[in-house]
């Protein structure tokens, strides 16, 4: 499939199933999410970024399971993403909603010059930085919320995030029942939200204080 035709797909994809994930996107985003579908699909045979099978799937599987988050994510929110990969969720957070504003860990560096590459896409740009580094050696970034979708041992690891994220912080998690499992046992109030279409995908809302979630809805 050439390049235009799969990018028409994508596109297709985005306008039959926003309803569905309960988001709507302007033709500027369309447009966006367009470009940067592009550009990871390039960089995509090289660095083995992100797993799909077509773009109809990228659309759903990756593309609106990262823009659920916005429904939890009040205007002008700060974000710290850890173990940015491919740019989900952030990226397209950040081409759909012009008031956020990210900091991406990302510990490879060749993904790392992938996701400054990604953030040139003008929706995105001046609101974001990289770190090419592990999480564990940066400081706290001063931000509202710490979001993940796809870090390396990810249930082992989710103690030193936790303890990483800023004080009364939110963490915004993708995960399935073995990280439920894993953040029942480190005793933290949070929430689980089954994802759009998914069976066993979930979004965990945890609040590192140990109070109540109370997360804005937008």
């Amino acid at each position: 499939m050439n390049t235009a035709t799969a990018t028409v797909q994508f596109k297709e994809s985005l306008k039959a199933e926003m309803a569905s994930y309960g988001v709507t996107l302007s033709k500027e985003a369309l447009d966006g999410l367009a470009r940067y579908f592009e550009l990871l699909s390039d960089w995509n045979s090289r660095l083995h970024l992100v797993s799909f099978q077509s773009p109809a799937e990228f659309a759903t599987r990756h593309v609106f399971e990262s823009l659920w988050l916005l429904k939890y994510l009040p205007p002008g929110a700060r974000v710290a993403d850890v173990g940015s990969g491919g740019g989900l969720p952030i990226v397209p957070c950040l081409i759909a909603r012009a008031d956020l504003q990210a900091v991406l860990v990302e510990s490879a560096k060749k993904k790392a010059l992938f996701l400054r590459e990604a953030l040139r896409e003008p929706l995105a740009q001046k609101r974001a930085q990289v770190f090419a580094e592990r999480f564990e050696n940066l400081a706290t970034p001063e931000v509202d919320f710490v979001t993940c979708r796809a870090l390396e041992r990810f249930e082992t690891m989710l103690p030193r995030l936790i303890k990483w994220a800023p004080p009364h912080s939110t963490l915004l998690l993708f995960g399935g029942e073995g990280l439920g499992k894993v953040i029942e046992g480190l005793v933290l109030s949070s929430e689980r939200i089954l994802i759009p279409n998914s069976a066993r995908r979930f979004l965990f809302i945890v609040n590192k204080t140990g109070q109540p979630t109370h997360v804005a809805r937008g």
